[in-house]
């Protein structure tokens, strides 16, 4: 039995601006799961395709139960094979990408599709396709099942780390991250935590002289 995945995501960028942007989305902050980036291979075909393969290190670590199978090493990040095609008269780009390590415990493969939006030219579409594979007797299912939940974390971290790219090249202020905003929502509520206990000291304090005020004057009525 194999695990899949079916989803489909838009980027409100034209074609012509992502696909140049791909080569570039890896090292970014929003994307830390991918350490290198390596192109192993790049040529022109005569149709005027454009065919690459990369080699992507990535952290992906594997369940803390299995990490006792394999070496330190090897258990805590992983290595990946990228092969896409580029066809810019039809203005698509079709990458797939498969892991060449932990194969004993998973293959994870991965299509996607890159085109035109059809229903906003300005913008593109992907579209993803991918398959959880174990051999691993008798706990295949759960490791397939641990795969696909890394997939779609993953796909997050691709996604935002894309828009943070596309940000940057445009010019834009790239949307923060969900660690970033929470952190600043800390520090924001911090500061109005200290700015109203500040007032409240002022309050208390001013209060404070102001009973004082009124027993000095009881005082010296009684005199």
């Amino acid at each position: 039995v194999v695990k899949s995945f079916l989803g489909q995501s838009v980027l409100r960028s034209s074609w012509d601006q992502v696909f140049p942007t791909f080569w570039q989305r890896y090292l970014n902050r929003c994307s830390k799961h991918v350490l290198t980036e390596d192109t192993v291979h790049r040529e022109v075909t005569p149709d005027q395709k454009l065919l690459s393969w990369r080699l992507l290190t990535t952290t992906n670590r594997m369940p803390r139960w299995a990490e006792r199978l394999f070496p330190a090493s090897v258990a805590h990040s992983g290595y990946m094979l990228e092969d896409s095609t580029v066809d810019p008269q039809n203005e698509t780009m079709t990458t797939f990408t498969w892991n060449i390590i932990h194969a004993r415990l998973m293959v994870v493969d991965e299509r996607r599709v890159y085109c035109v939006n059809s229903d906003n030219s300005g913008w593109t579409e992907i579209r993803r396709e991918a398959w959880v594979s174990s051999s691993l007797f008798g706990v295949s299912r759960t490791v397939q099942e641990f795969g696909l939940a890394r997939f779609k974390s993953n796909v997050t971290k691709t996604m935002k780390g894309f828009e943070c790219i596309l940000a940057k090249l445009q010019g834009e202020a790239p949307s923060k991250t969900l660690v970033e905003t929470a952190k600043e929502a800390k520090e924001k509520a911090k500061e109005t935590t200290l700015a109203a206990t500040g007032r409240a000291r002022l309050c208390i304090k001013k209060q404070q002289q102001q009973q004082q005020q009124q027993k000095t004057e009881v005082a010296r009525h009684g005199d």
